[in-house]
């Protein structure tokens, strides 16, 4: 059977998409038969399109097939691999694109086995055996096979390559080393190998720990991943829970109140309609007692009138006082106080959204990333900014789409509003900042400040509670001409640096850090804060008389 085998035509039992034995055979309807993962990849170049050919006779297929293993030409091809056919088609294996081809076969070259440094070329299992038999070829230096020979070869003195100078850093010939690059540091080419095999497995090596390390990351972000889903699920069910709670609660309290207004409203009725009953039966009662005195005085006869009239009984004084005019409200006062109730309400939320929403924001996650170096890397953070002009000092103008704020010495139409600043020529920004941001400043005139502040800092007054950076709800570096400070809770920093007209903030709210940088073509550091931040903070612009500044568009 392997005498057999051996006669077979190897091609019969190849993929023609591989060169390679056939590996769990499957067939199309056209006859021909391949490698299943082969014919699969070659299907799932054609998926845009839709239609599906046999790679030798072009033969289109709609649907896709569903592929069949070919049980009798696997079975065949397993026989065969033991009866010798492996060996058979290991000798006629066909060179493919990628492959290195034998150099002695003519027609279509079969696969190189080896390549030989000296006679520079690449030999099939059937070509190489001289080169493996012949003591001729002894000294022959066989390698895996390259396309690559040439390189092995000095282009100048057409010999093999076989020394390193570690002078030049370069692999030479013999004759090389014996002309300009005599005197230097020379090797051979094999100890220059071994030196950097060792430099090379130790590369390995820190590369595998490195891999490692990453791997072991990987599974903590892994973790962190469930960790966080796990932790929002859970949070959303105990918020959706909360707010079912309050849902009820305003609920029960409105079923209260609409229980207690439909008791009131019968109970107000049924006294009403009493007193109406009561005032009713009096009518009667008069009306009837009329009848009476209206056919007594129609009495012609002097005596009988006057013993008639003597004999009534008196009649009761009548009660002028029993209805009291007055305005009636009735339960629109009810209403009034629902309508309170609804707009405190109203108010709590507002003022809890932003500490919910910062508090949201500032959910802790691993790998904070690196600090800002360049001013790009800073503009990656950059946000448009805006001033709230219900905060503005009423001498201070806004322009420039709410960017730009100017000291004008007179009183602005500013409306009334508990948030402006009364006596402080301040403003603060409306967007509050959480997480990493960053700002420029532009500012003329004769100082200004450049802060950051809580919401809740003070607007009345002239007290240090309400000047950025003199109390512990701000942070302000104040900028003048050749000077600047840096203030903080009454706290007085002097500032060395550049002078600019433009100055950039930088916050990273859950680090806790707040730098101010002087910029002018560079950036540079002027006054950093390491602090803990409890609540989102906005920007804040101060200006002196005849001052002016603008946060920039970046």
């Amino acid at each position: 059977m392997a005498q057999s085998a051996a006669q077979l035509d190897p091609k019969t039992f190849s993929c023609c998409l591989c060169l390679h034995l056939l590996k769990d055979p499957v067939t199309t309807s056209c006859g021909h038969s391949y490698c299943r993962r082969c014919l699969q990849h070659h299907w799932d170049a054609e998926e845009e399109r839709r239609v599906y050919s046999c790679p030798q006779c072009r033969r289109t297929f709609t649907p896709r097939p569903v592929l069949e293993r070919s049980t009798m030409l696997a079975a065949l091809v397993e026989t065969l691999e033991k009866t010798g056919l492996q060996a058979a088609l290991a000798d006629h294996c066909y060179a493919g694109a990628e492959d290195v081809a034998c150099d002695v076969c003519t027609g279509r070259k079969l696969k190189a086995l080896k390549s030989c440094l000296v006679c520079r070329a690449s030999y099939c299992n059937s070509h190489l055996q001289p080169h493996l038999q012949s003591s001729t070829f002894k000294r022959h230096k066989l390698v895996e096979p390259s396309q690559q020979l040439q390189e092995n070869i000095c282009p100048r003195h057409d010999e093999v390559m076989k020394i390193f100078c570690r002078t030049d850093q370069k692999i030479i010939c013999y004759l090389c080393s014996v002309e300009e690059h005599q005197g230097h540091h020379i090797v051979s080419a094999a100890a220059e190998r071994t030196e950097r095999q060792r430099e090379l497995e130790e590369t390995r090596q820190k590369i595998q720990q490195k891999v490692q390390q990453r791997e072991e990351d990987l599974r903590v972000l892994q973790k962190e991943v469930k960790s966080i889903e796990s932790s929002a699920d859970k949070a959303v069910k105990d918020s959706e829970d909360v707010f079912t709670q309050m849902i009820r609660l305003l609920e029960k309290r409105r079923s209260e109140v609409q229980q207690q207004l439909r008791s009131t409203q019968e109970a107000e009725v049924r006294r009403v309609k009493e007193l109406q009953k009561k005032l009713e039966q009096e009518m009667t009662d008069l009306k009837r007692r009329d009848a009476e005195l209206e056919k007594i005085s129609k009495t012609l006869d002097h005596s009988q009138f006057l013993h008639r009239f003597s004999s009534l009984p008196a009649l009761s004084s009548p009660d002028s006082s029993s209805l009291e005019i007055r305005p009636l409200r009735y339960f629109e006062d009810v209403a009034a106080a629902v309508t309170k109730l609804r707009d405190e309400i109203q108010q709590v939320l507002m003022e809890t959204q932003t500490n919910i929403s910062w508090t949201v924001n500032n959910v802790d996650v691993l790998l904070p990333e690196p600090e800002p170096r360049s001013r790009e890397d800073f503009l990656r953070y950059s946000l448009q900014i805006t001033l709230d002009p219900n905060t503005a000092h009423k001498q201070l103008l806004l322009s420039e789409e709410y960017r730009k704020v100017t000291d004008m010495k007179e009183v602005q139409s500013y409306c009334d509003h508990p948030d402006r600043f009364t006596y402080r020529l301040q403003v603060l920004s409306r967007e509050g900042l959480t997480g990493r941001c960053y700002w420029e400043v532009e500012w003329r005139g004769y100082l200004v400040g450049v802060a950051v502040a809580y919401r809740k800092i003070s607007r009345a007054g002239g007290s240090e509670e309400s000047a950025f950076g003199y109390n512990d709800k701000s942070w302000s570096l104040y900028c003048s001409s050749g000077r600047y400070d840096f203030y903080q809770n009454s706290i007085n920093t002097d500032v060395s640096g550049p002078q600019s007209s433009r100055h950039g903030v930088y916050l990273d709210h859950r680090a806790g850090l707040l730098s101010f940088y002087s910029v002018s073509g560079t950036m540079k550091l002027l006054h950093r804060v390491q602090t803990s931040f409890t609540q989102p903070l906005h920007v804040g612009l101060a200006v002196y008389p005849s001052s002016s500044a603008e946060l920039m568009k970046v």
